[in-house]
């Protein structure tokens, strides 16, 4: 993106054209001529809303600004109307784009968007990615977009500024601009992975998408777990109602017996006497009383096999004691125990010596026995549990029955007769049915489940191989690798140690031996010049070579003046070749541009550099290099038969 054409037109209808071309573009000529405001519409006409056109003939004489992009393969014309009296700020905008672009009549200028259309569309066309700031997440400032709005820093170095110890960027000095700096530059320097947008935005997704499906598989899991409760409750009010008048098979499927339920037509039915309701609580005694017996044969066998651990610990124990008795010395002679210290003859042929050896052997057959019995033991309790559960299971069924049926004859009594029962449990058992997960949906749901839990996983271990951190410091110092040489280039002190680009605390810092050199501690005008365009002419170049969406383009505003003995003698040059000879450090002023074109030529080619000036050199190549002659009165940016607002208003 380059500036091919700046436009400006009258109330009157007559249009100003100001063309540049590749490669080092100077305007040189007297003061207020209009020249520093170029950079104020061309920001203008970048979408930016503030109109900081100064005050004066240009605001008066002139209705409309337009600008003319340069694309590979493309042209883009983005005109502004000038804002209403009293106004200090536009967003409307006019935008024509094509292989090439005919600059238009002012009857031909209209309205066709705003700002933020203009700053999505150059967003774009210059190709910066889909981003965020990353902000910390307990941080208070939130994220946004990086666009083209935050190239303005580094595309403008403004007559207050060039030369300026405190202050390396445009806008930096404004609150929050430097933090916006900090946050940005990563992404348009291609450091902020172009994948991490995306790759945020995909696992926002998919973790939204796993979150809903753990409710959904949690829901039917739930509705599986308690819908047999519910089918039996449901059976028996079928039941009590006179629904399902048949008794079932013993194998006969719950769910099976409810679709018959749905066949039900009205029909007289007897009244029920009472006796399911009977049956079922018999059932219910009887299955009580057996769940007591077999808590008490569990309770019983627990019992005993506590005992038995208790004297399996005890045997151990003493059998543990006993067995130190084989470690005793043994006789060479009859290759036998002894006691330590006895007779050769003595041996373990003594009383006491049988006594404890007897013991061992009774410990050991007993414990034997006890092991042996402990895989029966365990077995018969496990399934006293087992029949334990199950009754308890079907105690509870039955239970849900027996309240189911009371429920059913309650409401039998409610509406009056059977049928308005019969017909009011058709439609609950109709509505169960239909919420009826089968088993097929909860495996298709936990597949899809496990889908989800790999895809987050995958999602979040690649942001979090993300090396942004070490490929920004490669970057920065890839960026200060060019610096030192345009610091020596244009006389700049220090210039013998590294210099850098340091983005923590936006300057140029200068690494000594033993202690940094930070600019704002540096003196002299040209020392800060050459500091500021280093900087500048190290990050155009990375960025042109690297091909990073970083517009193509460099307006520098009169950074000779630091090479004039004052700003009287600077600004009375005026665009003369006599004067900048006579007042001038001249080799330092054609050192400045030397290096200024070497670097659109060698450097950085492709790179348009512009420069607003009052100072001017006699060497055809300086003079191929100007726009227009310098500029007096007239010529200059407006003319001076162009009417103003009031004037067109009469």
């Amino acid at each position: 993106m380059k500036i091919q054409s700046i436009h400006i037109y009258s109330h009157d209808g007559r249009r100003r054209d100001l063309p540049f071309h590749d490669g080092l573009n100077v305007i040189t000529g007297r003061s207020s001529t209009g020249k520093s405001a170029l950079s104020d519409i061309i920001e203008y006409c970048m979408g930016r809303s503030t109109f900081n056109i100064p005050e004066g003939i240009i605001q008066e004489r002139v209705a409309w600004y337009a600008v003319l992009y340069a694309f590979v393969g493309e042209e883009v014309l983005v005109a502004k109307p000038a804002p209403g009296p009293g106004r200090s700020s536009g967003s409307l905008a006019m935008v024509r784009r094509g292989a090439k672009v005919a600059i238009p009549d002012f009857d031909d200028l209209m309205v066709n968007d705003d700002d933020d259309g203009v700053v999505n569309f150059l967003s774009k066309q210059l190709g910066i990615p889909e981003n965020t700031t990353d902000v910390p997440i307990d941080n208070s400032r939130e994220s946004y977009d990086a666009n083209v709005k935050h190239t303005y820093f580094y595309l403008f170095q403004k007559q207050t500024i060039v030369a300026n110890k405190d202050q390396l960027f445009y806008r930096q000095n404004e609150p929050f601009q430097p933090q916006t700096i900090k946050d940005t530059l990563p992404i348009l320097l291609g450091v902020s992975s172009r994948d991490r947008f995306s790759l945020d935005s995909r696992l926002r997704i998919a973790q939204r998408e796993l979150r809903l499906n753990t409710k959904l598989l949690e829901a039917a899991k739930a509705a599986i777990d308690t819908s047999e409760e519910r089918a039996i409750g449901l059976l028996s009010e079928a039941r009590a109602v006179g629904i399902l008048q048949t008794s079932p098979a013993a194998d006969a499927n719950v769910v099976d017996q409810l679709r018959e339920g749905l066949t039900w037509q009205p029909t007289p039915v007897p009244e029920d006497d009472g006796r399911r309701l009977t049956a079922i609580e018999n059932d219910l005694v009887a299955l009580r009383e057996r769940r007591r017996a077999v808590q008490r044969r569990l309770d019983a066998a627990e019992q005993y096999a506590k005992r038995a651990d208790g004297f399996q610990i005890e045997a151990t124990e003493q059998h543990d004691r006993l067995s130190s008795i084989k470690a005793l010395p043994i006789n060479k002679t009859t290759s036998e125990w002894q006691w330590p210290f006895a007779e050769a003859n003595l041996g373990l042929g003594s009383p006491i010596a049988e006594l404890l050896i007897a013991d061992l052997e009774s410990l050991d057959r007993e414990m034997s026995a006890v092991v042996g019995e402990r895989p029966q033991l365990d077995a018969y309790l496990d399934e006293q549990r087992r029949e334990l559960q199950a009754i308890s299971d079907q105690i509870r069924a039955r239970e849900v029955e027996l309240s189911s049926a009371i429920a059913a004859s309650e409401m039998i009594a409610q509406l009056g007769n059977r049928n308005n029962a019969a017909s009011r449990v058709v439609g609950r058992i109709s509505l169960f049915l239909e919420d009826l997960l089968p088993e097929t949906n909860i495996a298709r749901l936990e597949q899809e489940q496990r889908r989800l839990k790999a895809r987050v996983a995958d999602l979040e271990q690649r942001i979090g191989a993300d090396d942004s951190g070490a490929r920004l410091a490669s970057t920065m110092n890839n960026i200060s690798m060019y610096m030192s040489d345009y610091i020596a280039a244009l006389g700049g002190e220090f210039s013998q140690y590294p210099a850098r680009l340091d983005l923590h605390n936006l300057t140029v810092t200068l690494d000594r031996p033993g202690r940094p050199i930070f600019m704002q501690r540096t003196g002299g005008g040209e020392n800060h010049l050459a500091y500021h365009l280093a900087a500048l002419l190290a990050l155009h170049r990375f960025a042109a070579n690297q091909n990073l969406p970083l517009p193509r383009f460099l307006l520098i505003d009169q950074p000779t003046q630091v090479y004039f003995p004052s700003e009287a003698s600077y600004e009375a040059a005026g665009g003369s070749i006599e004067k900048t000879e006579q007042d001038a450090d001249l080799e330092a002023v054609r050192r400045l541009f030397e290096l200024l074109n070497r670097f659109v030529r060698e450097d950085a080619p492709g790179v348009q550099i512009i420069v607003i000036e009052h100072a001017n050199l006699r060497d055809p190549w300086f003079q191929e290099a100007l726009v227009e002659r310098p500029w007096t009165k007239p010529p200059a940016l407006v003319p001076e038969d162009w009417p103003d607002v009031a004037e067109r208003a009469e």
